[in-house]
Formats: structure tokens, sequence, C-alpha cells
């Protein structure tokens, strides 16, 4: 075993078939398209900063593996979440077994489940109310805008270390916000915080037109998408389906055929990991070859779809890219190994 690359040996001599080659191709076709200087997009569904993907996520961002984002407002605020408030969570590990009784004492504790895990109101929602909803009124009275990730990026950066209860090096955000990487935020709406910001627009303490909206999240991603596609292009990498996929990856065809721009780059490298299965309708579920008739990818695509839990998959993937960029040349031989 090579001791600078334990995870990436341990799939390249054991995943061979099924789901697990194609999680395996799927990391060899990333790593080979960072190393040619190509970017990655992802795209972030379901509860995955409540499942801590931070842990591998965010040194990902950091170590240039990750470019840019589009996540689920509760993937934001849970990031943060995570860090404010990690000792007050609470586990559900029989969560199958729970009654509605049980459920009901989780509520009446002032906890919100979230599978096996708790996000706690007043450590986590009540806190972080009561840090942003400020900027929100100050925003109003100053008749400012911003996208709604960058009320969070900024607040995450101005928040008392001394606050911070989960560690600094496992929040995605924090890494996000410390490298600008451009984010888009669709239906943020949808969210504890959307909801909180809705609360008190109703109310009158802030602007309903402080927050930029999904269309202009989309007329800043186009400009976006043609600086990451520069170069080798850009890849999209993609946990579960719905909005947070759904949003950006639309963006080459209305490049195309709304705006009719020309040499407008299709999307490089296409991943998904998801247990929708194809359905009548079900987008979430798609094959990548629909994209094609979408324009959105190209027969010439590297294309990939792995069946199986993104709490598994995505930290192996990116614990195996980490070893990747810290060891790039033995990490090269190894796949030459493996692969010929």
């Amino acid at each position: 075993m090579n001791t600078n690359l334990p995870t990436l040996e341990f799939i390249l001599k054991n995943y061979k078939n099924f789901n697990s080659r194609a999680t395996r191709d799927a990391l060899i076709a990333y790593w080979q398209h960072i190393e040619k200087g190509g970017k990655m997009f992802w795209a972030m569904a379901g509860a995955m900063s409540s499942a801590q993907l931070g842990i591998t996520l965010a040194p990902a961002i950091r170590q240039g593996l990750i470019h840019g984002m589009s996540v689920t407002g509760a993937n934001l605020e849970e990031s943060l979440f995570r860090l404010v408030a990690h000792d007050s969570y609470k586990d559900f590990p029989d969560y199958r077994y729970l009654t509605k009784e049980d459920d009901t004492k989780i509520l009446e504790n002032r906890m919100r489940r979230v599978t096996d895990t708790s996000i706690p109101e007043d450590e986590a929602f009540r806190a972080v109310e009561s840090l942003i909803v400020p900027t929100w009124e100050k925003a109003t009275k100053e008749k400012t805008r911003k996208f709604w990730h960058e009320y969070f990026y900024d607040l995450i950066q101005k928040i008392d270390k001394k606050k911070h209860e989960g560690k600094t090096s496992e929040c995605w955000l924090l890494a996000a916000a410390e490298n600008n990487i451009p984010i888009v935020v669709p239906g943020h709406e949808d969210s504890t915080f959307g909801n909180i910001f809705a609360s008190h627009v109703k109310l009158g303490d802030a602007s309903a037109n402080i927050v930029k909206s999904g269309i202009e999240y989309m007329g800043e991603f186009y400009d976006q998408y043609q600086k990451l596609s520069l170069g080798k292009g850009v890849g999209f990498f993609q946990i579960g389906g719905g909005i947070a996929g759904d949003f950006p990856i639309c963006v080459v065809p209305s490049l195309k055929y709304d705006m009719e721009l020309e040499n407008v780059k299709p999307w490089a490298y296409f991943c998904q990991i998801s247990d929708s299965t194809t359905s009548y309708g079900s987008y979430s579920g798609a094959t990548p070859n629909e994209k094609i008739t979408w324009d959105k990818l190209t027969k010439e695509t590297p294309m990939f779809v792995i069946e199986s839990d993104a709490t598994i998959v995505a930290p192996l993937i990116l614990t195996a890219l980490l070893e990747c960029k810290a060891n790039p040349k033995e990490a090269n031989k190894l796949i030459e190994k493996y692969t010929v």
C-alpha cells in the first residue's frame, strides 16, 4: 500500500465493477481534468452540510479542487450552523425505530431532526438570526442589495472565533468565503433562513429588495461560467438532484440559445452521485445522455453516474483527490499501474 495515497490505491485496486467502477472512473477523470488545468463546479443538494461533508469538502476547496458551487439554501446555512453550534447537535443512530411520540419529544426539546442528527434551534437558528437580522435591517436602511450567499459570506468571516464550536478546517462555507469562489443559491427561499427572512419582510423589519433574485443569479452566472470555462473548461459534479443541479447546468444552452453567444463551451465533465432512479419525467434521475439533447453535454463529455449514498462516496472521492493533489507524480504512476 502506498502510504501517501492509501485511499487512491484502495479505490484503484478494489473498485472494479458496477457502482464502484463508476466511482473509480469518475475519480480518475476528475483528477485528469484538474491536472490539465481544468476547473470543477459542484452542485450540492440534500443535507450534506448536516452530514458533515465539510470535513473533506473544505480542504478540497482550499486546495483548488473545487472552483464554484451551486447549493441549496439549507446546505448554505447548515454549514454555518455546524461551525457555531456543533457541540449542541444530538445524534439519533436508531432513528428508524423512533415513534411519533419520540419525535414529538425532540420537537419539545427544541431540536429539528435531519435523519440521524438534529439541529439545535436556540444555538443554531436563533443564534444566527440575532447576527444576520441586523445586517438585513442595515441593508434595508441603506437600500443596498446582495446575493443570498453574500450575506452568509460576510457573516461567517466576521463571527468571533471564540463562538466557533466546530472546526474551521471542516467548514466548507468558511473555505468558500475565504477563497471567494462563485456560488449560486437557487431557490434560497426554501430554507430555514429563507423563511426567517420572509417573516422579517412581512413584519416590515426588512425589505425583500435587499436580496438579489434567482434571475439575477443566472445573469451573474452567465459571466462566471464563461470565466470558469476558459482553457480546459469546467466540469460539473453533482450530488443529488433538484434545483441545486437543474439551475446551473442550464447555463450552457441559455448562453447559446437565449443570449445567442457563439463559442460557448459545453460542460467538460459530468458526474452525478444519486439514488434517484430514472422514471417518467424525473430530471433528478435522468441519465446524462438526456442532457445531450438539451445541449448541456456532448457525446465527447466524460459522463458518470454513481448510484449510491453521497455521504459514503463523496468523502472517498475527495480524500483520494486530496492525495493526488499532494502527490501528483505518485498518483499518476499509481493510476497508470492499475488502469493499463
